[in-house]
């Protein structure tokens, strides 16, 4: 069964759109271990530091929550 030029080409479109998911995906988990492993040796190496800026980044998420919903609630 042969498929006409215009089929080819987006099946090869798909496959080449596919193997570059593929590839982000795999350096985007790459870079993410890279950086899950320098969090746990500095929390392991300085714990009193990876405690304080754990709880300075829950302050500011918290303050973001806090703005977002205040400035939906007086729309």
């Amino acid at each position: 069964m042969h498929m006409n030029k215009p089929t080819e080409m987006a099946n090869a479109l798909v496959d080449q759109a596919s193997h570059a998911a593929d590839q982000v995906a795999r350096s985007t988990q790459q870079l993410a271990h890279g950086v899950m492993e320098g969090v746990l040796d500095t929390s392991h190496q300085l714990p009193v530091k990876a405690m304080l800026i754990a709880a300075a980044t829950g302050a500011a998420l918290m303050a973001l929550v806090s703005l977002f919903s205040r400035s939906r609630s007086h729309r």
